[in-house]
């Protein structure tokens, strides 16, 4: 892999964010990509280094984000024949670059790592923060009275919480964050009006029902609203009858895993290869190319022409030559 796309993945590492590693393992002529050409694709779409034809790099994004989605990796075929090229295993997708060829190309996110916000300083949140940073979590202790003694493992020790940080952060992450509450009598209530204004994947409360009953009740008043603390899972934890503040951070990590399983899971089943669909004028959306019916993200893509009052998008350059020459043969398909 070329230096400078090392130097980017241990840049996005360090910052927290995933990002895919596109690399050619097999090609036919005439394509232009070698076996071993490589590009990294983050979650905006951004795109380093080379796969071939401008054809080939609009599929590869949409098939990276597609993984960095569901967290799981894909082998995809771009043929001029894809019906030729399925085979178990292999996702196989139309070939558009004049010169053709076909380039198989493995896409492999890099996820990443979770990150775990531990309320309070209690047995419980240090023995938490211990098995999480063991579990591979990026953890941040949050107490008035955090240090480096108590939390030796923390990626972070915030004193003071400041909801802006963390808000940016789960948006960015695609919600692979999560707050545990474990303060146990010392300022609960603040802890979990805290922990509720990110929007975290999960936000579990280590107390009897009892005691968060009271803490509900509290921040109602406050004018936290009923949907809010509906999101709060309370007792945290799965049921395996723990006692130790170790049973207990085994017990809460468990189901922290089974809530980011259940996540990966659904991704995958409600397709994670289609583009979330928003409102008009949102760069985000992805289109179809009329001339060859690829999905494009016009976040990315380079080649595009105005056309009766809308911007239409291309996967390459040879799609849009073509519909230039001839619009009104692919005006059915920009309306359907």
């Amino acid at each position: 892999m070329r230096a400078d796309l090392l130097l980017r993945a241990a840049e996005l590492t360090r910052t927290s964010e995933a990002f895919a590693i596109a690399t050619v393992v097999r090609r036919e002529p005439a394509s232009s990509a070698q076996i071993g050409d490589t590009a990294l694709i983050d979650e905006s779409g951004a795109f380093h280094g080379w796969l071939g034809g401008s054809c080939i790099r609009s599929t590869a994004v949409a098939e990276a984000l597609g993984a960095i989605n569901d967290g799981a990796p894909r082998l995809i075929s771009i043929s001029p024949h894809p019906e030729a090229e399925r085979r178990p295993g292999v996702k196989a997708l139309p070939m558009t670059c004049h010169s053709g060829g076909t380039v198989d190309i493995f896409i492999e996110p890099v996820m990443a790592a979770p990150r775990l916000l531990v309320f309070g300083v209690s047995p419980a949140a240090r023995a938490l923060a211990r098995l999480a940073y063991a579990m591979g979590y990026a953890v941040d202790a949050i107490d008035p009275e955090a240090d480096r003694v108590m939390f030796a493992d923390a990626e972070r020790v915030v004193s003071e919480f400041t909801a802006s940080d963390y808000t940016a952060r789960a948006a960015s992450s695609k919600r692979r964050v999560f707050a545990v509450v474990a303060t146990l009598g010392q300022h609960d209530e603040e802890a979990t009006m805290n922990a509720l204004t990110i929007d975290a994947a999960y936000v579990g409360v280590v107390a009897s029902r009892a005691r968060f009953a009271e803490i509900a009740k509290t921040l109602a008043a406050r004018g936290v609203s009923a949907q809010a603390l509906a999101r709060v899972t309370n007792p945290a934890g799965v049921d395996i009858g723990a006692r130790s503040p170790e049973e207990i951070a085994l017990s809460i990590l468990a189901e922290i895993v089974r809530v980011r399983h259940a996540a990966a899971e659904d991704a995958r089943r409600t397709g994670s290869d289609d583009a979330r669909v928003k409102g008009p004028g949102d760069r985000d959306v992805a289109v179809r190319d009329p001339v060859c019916g690829m999905t494009v993200s016009p976040a990315t893509a380079t080649h595009h022409v105005e056309h009766g009052g809308r911007t239409v998008y291309f996967c390459c350059g040879g799609c849009r030559e073509k519909f230039l020459a001839a619009p009104d043969r692919y005006i059915s398909v920009l309306a359907s």
